[in-house]
Order: structure tokens, then C-alpha cells, then sequence
């Protein structure tokens, strides 16, 4: 079995590809990890993890930019139903539309949208950045063996906004509730790092290499 972490220029890919080795080591699985771009493996893959670092438009724009990479990730997730994992921003891109910087189409795979945290009349710190407590809305296999009001690591200054509450899996505070975790069918992301939220994170990506669609 085969898992690609979608390279487009993000940063961030190592720690994400070296949890999920050690994720796939605790559970014995024989999996095979791969850093790549290229839509031919991508498309062979069973499962991709979209990973983000940076700004909304520059992400989106970085992918469009990669000759078929835009329309390897729909056919994956759209068409052929496999399992997409999206890290932080790589959540966000689900999203219709992104406002860091100026307005940015995303995916459009989640009915929602990216724009700043309310930051209170600057009462709050952005980037949101460090540890703090998620509420799980619920059941949902990512976060099985997880407590609630366990603590991840985040680190981010826009958050996902959607109507569609039935795709909420958990939400943290920072000011106001701020949606942290979203699935829908064979798609699933976090806002928060979990190559960065030691034990709890590792249990959440052992969850995704163990997850059937």
C-alpha cells in the first residue's frame, strides 16, 4: 500500500512523511510513504495526505501551477472516492473560496470558506500558535482512541467557516468557536498539525492509515 504526500512547494513535507512512517511502524503495516508531485503516482496511490504551509493563494496556486496536479486531485477524490487527508491550509483548500491576501477559488470539496480569525479587537495573538484543547462534535473514525478536550498543536491565523455543520468533527476556542476538524465521505482534514501533536497526533494518522473507504 502506497501513500503520497502531495509536494507543491509547501514545506512541511518531511515531519508529515516521517509521522506517518512512524505511524504505519506502530501499527506493522507494510506501507510505503511517498514525497511527490507527479500524478501518475499519485493516481496509483490508495490514500493522499494534503499537507499546507503558508498562505491560502499561494497553495492553491503552487498546485495550479504543477501540470495536472489540479485535475489528478479531483479525479482521486471526486471521481475515484479514495481517502484525502488535508493538514492545516491543506484543509482549507477544501473550501470554495479563500480570503488571505485576496480572494482565491479552492477546491470547492466542502461548502465553506477561509477568512482571518476575529481576533477580538487584537484581545487574541495571531498566528494562533502552540497547544490548546479540541472539543470532538462528533463520532468519527479519525479520532478514535482520542479524549475530548485533548490538546493539539496549532498554528494559524485563518480558519475554515462552513454552513454545512453535518462536516464538523471538532472545533476549538480562540475568541469564538473555530472549526478544527472536518470529514465528508473519503475526505477528512484537520486544522491543527498532527505531525506536531506528539502522541495524540500520531494515534490520529494511525487512525487515517488504518481507515477503509
Amino acid at each position: 500500500m502506497s501513500i503520497t504526500v502531495i509536494d507543491y512547494g509547501s514545506g512541511n513535507l518531511k515531519s508529515a512523511a516521517k509521522a506517518l512512517e512512524t505511524a504505519a511502524e506502530n501499527l506493522n503495516l507494510d506501507t510505503k510513504i511517498v514525497v511527490t508531485s507527479d500524478p501518475k503516482v499519485i493516481k496509483e496511490s490508495k490514500k493522499i495526505v494534503l499537507p499546507g504551509q503558508g498562505s491560502f493563494r499561494d497553495c492553491y496556486l503552487g498546485i495550479k501551477k504543477i501540470t495536472g496536479l489540479e485535475d489528478t486531485l479531483n479525479e482521486f477524490v471526486l471521481v475515484k472516492k479514495k481517502p484525502i487527508f488535508g493538514i492545516c491550509v491543506g484543509m482549507q483548500l477544501f473550501a470554495k473560496t479563500g480570503y488571505e491576501s485576496q480572494e482565491t477559488k479552492g477546491f470547492g470539496w466542502i461548502d465553506g470558506e477561509v477568512r482571518k480569525i476575529n481576533n477580538m479587537n487584537k484581545k487574541l495573538k495571531l498566528p494562533h500558535m502552540g497547544w490548546n484543547e479540541i472539543e470532538l462534535k462528533k463520532d468519527c473514525f479519525l479520532f478514535s482512541n482520542i479524549k475530548n478536550k485533548s490538546h493539539m498543536y496549532f498554528i494559524h491565523s485563518y480558519e475554515f467557516m462552513t454552513k454545512q455543520k453535518d462536516c464538523i468533527v471538532a472545533t476549538t476556542n480562540y475568541g469564538n468557536s473555530i472549526t478544527v476538524s472536518v470529514a465528508k465521505e473519503n475526505i477528512v482534514g484537520t486544522q491543527f498539525h498532527p505531525e506536531k501533536s506528539q502522541k495524540n497526533g500520531l494515534i490520529i494518522l494511525e487512525n487515517f492509515l488504518k481507515w477503509e473507504f
